[in-house]
C-alpha cells in the first residue's frame, strides 16, 4: 500500500467513525471510554485468574454491532488460556534478530485471536535505564535504537492478525514506585533517549498506545496532555487510540480525557463515576468525548480486513511449529559470555561421549522458572527445564542433580563429574511486576462505590460462558498476593550468597565447570567470574528454554547472543537508582553511553558475546545519498565452524556533547571461511537531535563518525561522512586494530 493509500484508508476510517459516533446515544459514548466490566466483580475475578481465563472487553455497542476490542497481555506469549510461553523479551533482544521477533509476533497474533482476544498488549518498550528495574526483562535492552527495531519488528507480526499495544507511555523504569513516582527530564534527554522508540513503534503503525502509571514533568501519564496529545498526537501523528495502564491508570476523568486518553481500562471506575458529572460542570465536553470515541472506532475499522478473517482454532495454542520457534529463540538468545580453555581447547561447546558424567546444581536446573509473576505471566501447558532439555539431547549420559544446599555434598558430586554445570539466578520473587503492598491514601481514594447490580449480572453471564481454562500442573499456588507474585525492583546485581558460595565450591572441585545466570538483566559477576572457565547468560528462556539451551551447550547451534545491555564490573559503575523514590531526574546518560562518558570499562558491554568460531570485519564503507546513509561491511568468518555475528553501527557527531548511539545493526551468518558484506541503511532522521528553540528533531549538518564495530566497546572501523542539505558523500575504512576478534 502506497503513502497515499494509507492516508486515503485513514481519512476513510475517520469519516466512517465519525458517522458510526453521531448514531449513538450519550450512554453509549460514555460507555466506550471505559472497559466493560463492573470495578468490584471485575477485581474478584482478577484474583481468581481471571487475567488467564478471558479477555479485557471494552468499548462495545451491541445496539450498532460494534465490537469493541478485547486485550490479552504479554510480551512473552498470550497469557489467556494456556499458550505458547516464549523467552521474555530481554532474551529476545540478545538475539538482535528483528526477522526472528517478526515471526515470534506472527505465532502470537495468531493465538491472541484463538484465545477471543484481538488487542495484545505486549509490545513493552521502556528502556533499561537500570537493571535493578522489576520489569527489565519484559523490553528488550538499554538502547533506544535497539529497542525499536525490535519492538516494531513485533509489532509487524502480530498485526498480520490482530491489533498491538506499545507500553508503558513513558519513562517507566521504576518498578517498586511506579504509583507515585515523578519522573523529571528535560526535553532532549526526554526526546533523544526515552520516546524516540516509542515513536518507531507509531510510525510501523501500532494500534494503541498504553500510557504509564508514573508522573513526568508533574503530569500523571494517564492525564498529560504533553505527552499524549502534543507529542503523540501532534507531533507526531500518531491515528489510534490510546488506553490507561490497570486500575491506577488516570487520576482524573476530566483531565484523562482532555489529556488525550481514550479508553480507561480494564473497569469502570473512575470515569463511571465521575466523568458525567465533568460534563454538566463543564470540565470536559461533548466534544472531547466525541473524539475519543472516534478514534477507537477508527482503529476499528482500520483493521477490520484483519480482524474479519476466521480465527485459528485453539490448537494453535502451543502447536509444535510454535514451540520450535520458541526453542529457536531460547537458542538464539543464549549469550556465551566467558570460554576458557580447559585441557588446551575451549570448554564449550561441551564434548561427552556416551559414558559421560554431568552434574547438575541449583534448584534452577530443575525449576520451571519462566519469570515474571504479574501481567506478563504465560500459563506454558508445560516446560522443558534445564535438566530435562539436557537429558533428552544426552540419553547415553548419566546425570546427577543436586540443589547445591549442602555444600559439602555438592562439592563430592562435582568432584566424580566429568562437567558441572551451575544454574543460579534469580526468579519471579526477586524481581517483576510490583504487586507488593501498593496501597497507599491517594490511590485509596479512586475506587468507586458498589458496582451496579444489573451490570454485575450480565458479568457474571458472560464469564460463566468462558471455556473453563484451569491452570497447569507447574503453576504454583498465588493465593496470598491474588494470584500474582510479589515482584518488584531488584535489591543487588550480585547473585544471592547462597549462588556464589555454591560457584566456589562446584568450580574448586570440578575445573571443567559452566555457570547458567538466570536473570531478566545484567548480574554483577566480578567477584567470581575469573574462576570460572565457561559462563553464559541463560535468561527466563520460556517453554523449550531447557532444549534451547542444551543446544548450545553441546555445539548443535553455535552460540549466537550478544548482550542487549551493559555489564557492570560494580553496581557504583551504574548512575543511581532508587526504588521507593518519590521523585527522581532522569537525564541523557545511562547504560554503554553513561560508561562512556566516565571513562569506566564494563565487565562485559553492550552488544557483546562470544561464538564458536571467530568473525572479523575487514573492511567497510559508507554514502550519503537520497537521505540515508549507506554503510557496507565486508565480514568474515575467520574460525572453523558455522555461524553468526552482529555487525553494529555507532554514529558521532564530531564536535556534539550527545553520547555516539547505535544508529544500525545486522545478523549474519556464516560458514567457516566465509564472507559476505552486510549493508545497512541508516536514514539521516536517526541521527536527529532535539532542537529546544523550535521543539522538533533536526538532523545537525556536520562530520558524523561512523563505527562499525562487534560491541559497544570496540574500536572497530571509523568512517567519516559529511551530512548537510543536498550533500551526496562517501566515507571508507579498513579493519582496523580495535576490529580483532574478541571470541572464543
Amino acid at each position: 500500500m502506497t503513502t497515499d493509500d494509507t492516508v486515503r484508508v485513514a481519512d476513510d476510517a475517520s469519516q466512517a467513525a465519525r458517522a458510526v459516533t453521531a448514531t449513538m446515544t450519550e450512554d453509549e459514548k460514555l460507555w466506550c471510554l471505559d472497559g466493560d466490566a463492573p470495578f468490584w466483580a471485575g477485581l474478584t475475578y482478577l484474583g481468581e485468574a481471571g487475567y488467564h481465563k478471558s479477555p479485557f472487553r471494552a468499548a462495545r455497542v451491541e445496539r450498532l454491532g460494534l465490537s469493541g476490542f478485547s486485550f490479552s497481555d504479554g510480551p512473552r506469549g498470550v497469557v489467556v488460556d494456556q499458550a505458547t510461553c516464549f523467552p521474555v523479551s530481554m532474551a529476545r533482544g540478545a538475539t538482535w534478530d528483528v526477522d526472528l521477533e517478526e515471526r515470534i509476533g506472527d505465532a502470537i497474533g495468531q493465538e491472541v485471536r484463538a484465545v477471543g482476544a484481538d488487542l495484545f498488549g505486549g509490545v513493552c518498550v521502556n528502556v533499561l535505564r537500570h537493571p535493578s528495574w522489576g520489569r527489565a526483562q519484559e523490553t528488550y535492552g538499554e538502547d533506544p535504537h535497539h529497542v525499536g527495531e525490535m519492538g516494531s519488528a513485533l509489532t509487524r507480526g502480530v498485526q498480520r492478525h490482530a491489533m498491538a499495544c506499545v507500553k508503558h507511555f513513558a519513562c517507566n523504569s521504576m518498578e517498586n514506585s511506579r504509583f507515585e513516582v515523578d519522573i523529571s527530564v528535560d526535553e532532549v534527554a526526554l526526546h533523544e533517549v526515552y520516546l524516540p522508540h516509542f515513536k518507531r513503534i507509531v510510525d510501523e503503525g501500532v494500534a494503541v498506545v498504553m500510557s504509564a502509571y508514573n508522573s513526568v514533568n508533574g503530569e500523571w501519564c494517564g492525564d498529560s496532555r504533553a505527552l499524549l496529545t502534543d507529542v503523540l498526537r501532534g507531533e507526531w501523528g500518531f491515528a489510534g487510540f490510546v488506553i490507561s495502564d490497570w486500575i491506577f491508570g488516570i487520576r482524573d476523568a476530566a483531565r484523562s480525557l482532555r489529556a488525550g486518553l481514550d479508553v480507561e481500562m480494564p473497569y469502570r471506575m473512575i470515569r463511571a463515576h465521575d466523568l458525567e458529572r465533568a460534563i454538566e460542570d463543564g470540565d470536559v465536553s461533548w466534544e472531547e468525548v466525541d473524539q475519543a470515541v472516534e478514534r477507537v472506532v477508527a482503529t476499528r475499522l482500520r483493521f477490520d480486513d484483519v480482524l474479519s478473517r476466521p480465527a485459528p482454532g485453539r490448537e494453535v495454542l502451543a502447536s509444535a511449529a510454535h514451540r520450535s520457534l520458541a526453542r529457536e529463540a531460547a537458542a538464539k538468545s543464549v549469550v556465551l559470555l566467558r570460554n576458557e580453555p580447559v585441557g588446551g581447547a575451549p570448554l564449550l561447546p561441551l564434548n561427552l561421549p556416551a559414558g559421560s558424567s554431568v552434574a547438575l546444581f541449583g534448584a534452577l536446573a530443575t525449576e520451571v522458572n519462566l519469570g515474571d509473576g504479574g501481567s506478563s505471566d504465560v500459563w506454558a501447558p508445560d516446560v522443558v527445564t534445564v535438566a530435562d532439555g539436557l537429558r533428552s539431547a544426552l540419553s547415553e549420559v548419566t546425570f546427577s542433580v543436586d540443589d547445591g544446599v549442602d555444600l559439602v555434598a555438592a562439592a563430592s558430586s562435582a568432584t566424580s563429574a566429568d562437567v558441572a554445570l551451575v544454574v543460579v539466578g534469580y526468579t519471579r520473587l526477586d524481581e517483576g511486576e510490583f504487586i507488593g503492598d501498593s496501597a497507599n491514601a491517594d490511590l485509596a481514594q479512586l475506587f468507586p462505590g458498589e458496582d451496579d447490580p444489573a451490570l454485575v449480572e450480565r458479568f457474571a453471564a458472560e464469564i460463566a460462558t468462558e471455556r473453563s481454562i484451569e491452570p497447569p500442573a507447574h503453576v504454583a499456588p498465588r493465593a496470598d498476593t491474588g494470584g500474582f507474585a510479589v515482584g518488584g525492583d531488584r535489591l543487588s546485581l550480585h547473585l544471592h550468597d547462597d549462588d556464589i558460595a555454591l560457584i566456589g565450591v562446584v568450580s574448586a572441585a570440578n575445573p571443567r565447570t559452566v555457570v547458567a545466570l538466570v536473570a531478566g538483566s545484567a548480574v554483577v559477576i566480578s567477584e567470581w567470574d575469573e574462576a570460572v572457565p565457561a559462563v553464559v547468560q541463560s535468561w527466563y528462556s520460556g517453554m523449550e528454554g531447557g532444549s534451547g539451551l542444551a543446544d548450545v551447550l553441546l555445539g548443535r547451534v553455535d552460540a549466537t547472543g550478544r548482550l542487549p545491555f551493559s555489564v557492570p564490573r560494580r553496581e557504583s559503575d551504574l548512575p543511581v537508582f532508587e526504588a521507593r523514590a518519590d521523585a527522581f531526574v532522569y537525564d541523557a546518560w545511562h547504560g554503554y553511553w553513561y560508561l562512556a562518558r566516565e571513562g569506566v570499562t564494563p565487565a562485559y558491554p553492550f552488544g557483546f558475546g562470544l561464538s564458536y568460531t571467530t568473525f572479523a570485519i575487514e573492511c567497510a564503507g559508507a554514502v550519503h545519498v537520497d537521505g540515508e546513509i549507506r554503510v557496507t561491511a565486508t565480514v568474515r568468518n575467520t574460525g572453523l565452524r558455522d555461524g553468526a555475528d552482529v555487525t553494529q553501527v555507532y554514529a558521532h557527531r564530531r564536535g556534539s556533547n550527545r553520547p555516539g548511539r547505535l544508529v544500525a545493526f545486522g545478523r549474519i551468518e556464516l560458514e567457516p571461511g566465509g564472507t559476505a558484506t552486510v549493508e545497512l541503511a541508516v536514514p539521516t532522521a536517526t541521527l536527529a537531535e532535539r532542537d529546544v528553540s523550535t521543539h522538533s528533531m533536526v538532523v545537525r549538518p556536520g562530520r558524523y563518525e561512523l563505527r562499525v564495530a562487534r560491541h559497544a566497546c570496540d574500536v572497530g572501523i571509523v568512517l567519516q561522512v559529511d551530512v548537510g542539505e543536498g550533500s551526496t558523500d562517501r566515507g571508507d575504512g579498513q579493519r582496523g586494530p580495535g576490529a580483532e576478534d574478541r571470541t572464543a
